[in-house]
């Protein structure tokens, strides 16, 4: 069969259609390039010495710094010596700032999240905008650093090795049925709490799990007055019965012992 195009239109052609594909690569390239990058990076929970020589030079060479609450963090801020812009990005707002933080973004930009305290993200406005930033191509990098849920589940004496974190339980509808889907779970549970309901909750828990179910209450970690309240839900119930609930807690709740015991026996 002879060609329809003589050799030199055919060469002409070839070489065409591989810079343009060339050039298409070379223009993707570019993009992604001047992409920024998002940084989500933990703030101390309590202790400035946990902030990290890593999150200080971040946040001092962020183009832009969200806050959950600028008040809070501008005193962060002014402690490291970080004079960059803030702007107010949480749970009542994250919907609607989101789609302009990307563009920035995509624009080069490069951002740094933070909360008031620990990880942006757990319990904290972060998650919305890190979905938005992945699905525009965007890179994310998560900075390690301070979260209060693990000092509290490693230092409790319950099994760490596997355990599910809850956080914050619904506050009224909903509570009941997410503490009774609870009831077989085997793991060590971590659930964030308000010093205004921690004893509701432990009541609740002793109702659901027992009294003799073991707990570690723990309260302003990292900070000055820390405190760990272990053994039984009863014996956390007169704790706090006699002594004001103050700070926020982390509750370590151990997971059901029996249902293991029925497990190995099966």
């Amino acid at each position: 069969m002879k060609n329809l195009l003589p050799p030199s239109t055919f060469f002409i052609f070839s070489f065409t259609f591989l810079i343009s594909h060339f050039s298409f690569l070379i223009f993707f390239l570019t993009f992604a390039a001047e992409m920024g990058i998002l940084y989500i990076v933990p703030t101390p929970v309590g202790n400035m010495e946990d902030m990290t020589l890593r999150a200080i030079r971040i946040l001092k060479e962020a183009d832009l710094v969200l806050a959950e609450d600028t008040r809070t963090s501008g005193i962060l801020l002014k402690h490291f010596g970080i004079q960059q812009h803030l702007l107010s990005h949480h749970k009542f707002n994250e919907h609607g700032t989101s789609a302009s933080i990307v563009e920035r973004l995509q624009a080069g930009q490069t951002v740094a999240l933070i909360s008031d305290a620990g990880t942006p993200g757990i319990s904290d406005p972060g998650f919305f905008l890190v979905r938005e930033a992945v699905r525009a191509g965007i890179e994310v990098q998560t900075l390690p650093g301070a979260t209060a849920f693990v000092p509290a589940l490693v230092s409790s004496g319950l099994p760490c090795d596997r355990f599910c974190f809850e956080g914050f339980l619904p506050q009224k509808k909903g509570r009941q049925t997410k503490i009774q889907s609870l009831v077989d779970e085997e793991r060590t549970m971590v659930f964030y709490e308000s010093p205004y309901r921690v004893l509701k909750t432990l009541q609740q828990f002793a109702e659901v799990f027992g009294g003799e179910r073991q707990v570690s209450v723990c309260r302003e970690i990292s900070k000055i007055h820390e405190e760990s309240v272990r053994g039984s839900l009863a014996e956390a119930i007169a704790h706090f019965t006699e002594h004001e609930p103050r700070g926020e807690f982390v509750i370590v709740l151990a997971g059901n012992e029996n249902k293991k015991e029925n497990n190995k026996d099966k």
